[in-house]
């Protein structure tokens, strides 16, 4: 379970810091109150993950050896991917992300009028949650949870989503310009090159 609760820990912190969920958070923690959106972004990943980890195991009823080879395949495609975003970013090129958030947020924004806590909360939650769907990192949830102790992998995914939507709306305005996205992006192809290569030597 300590196994399953590190990975699920570590590949969402380096991942989700600086992508599109993030200055999400960011972005709105500036225009509405912090608690709200920290709630309503938070809520939104950790139930992400649960569906993940329930689609996780789904997946792991398929057998064995195809799950095996899904996953070092899976993990060593999203490692070099992004060694290969990173060899072509500039040290501070988080722009697009920033950016794409800045879009979704608006037109978020002239759709809700009403700005009542409650509004708050739906709107932090489904921004998020529509722009995490489909994303690597859950991909690599239903992966680990196909794999490793569900309850590890949730509890710790949960987790690594918590902290970095905890920095994105308490601190996100002061670090978003400082970010290196090459570098965290080069970080996250390393991690996901070292569970690849975990998947591989435990496979054999």
């Amino acid at each position: 379970m300590l196994t399953a609760f590190t990975a699920g820990l570590l590949l969402i912190t380096v991942s989700e810091l600086g992508d599109k969920t993030f200055f999400i958070a960011v972005i709105l923690a500036m225009k509405h109150p912090r608690k709200l959106v920290f709630i309503g972004v938070a809520s939104a990943l950790a139930a992400m993950t649960i569906l993940s980890v329930l689609f996780g195991q789904v997946v792991s009823l398929l057998p064995t050896i195809y799950l095996k080879y899904a996953e070092i395949v899976l993990f060593f495609a999203f490692g070099v991917k992004l060694l290969c975003q990173a060899i072509k970013m500039s040290d501070f090129s988080s722009d697009q992300e920033i950016d794409e958030a800045k879009e979704a947020v608006e037109k978020a924004e002239l759709q809700t009028k009403s700005k009542t806590p409650l509004a708050i909360l739906i709107e932090a939650f489904t921004l998020t949650f529509v722009a995490e769907w489909g994303d690597r990192t859950q991909i690599a949830t239903i992966a680990l949870a196909a794999r490793y102790n569900t309850v590890g992998v949730a509890t710790g995914a949960v987790l690594g989503h918590a902290l970095c939507t905890a920095i994105a709306v308490i601190g996100g305005r002061l670090i978003a310009g400082r970010i290196s996205e090459r570098q965290l992006t080069f970080a996250g192809g390393c991690l996901f090159l070292i569970f690849g290569i975990v998947a591989a030597v435990e496979g054999i």
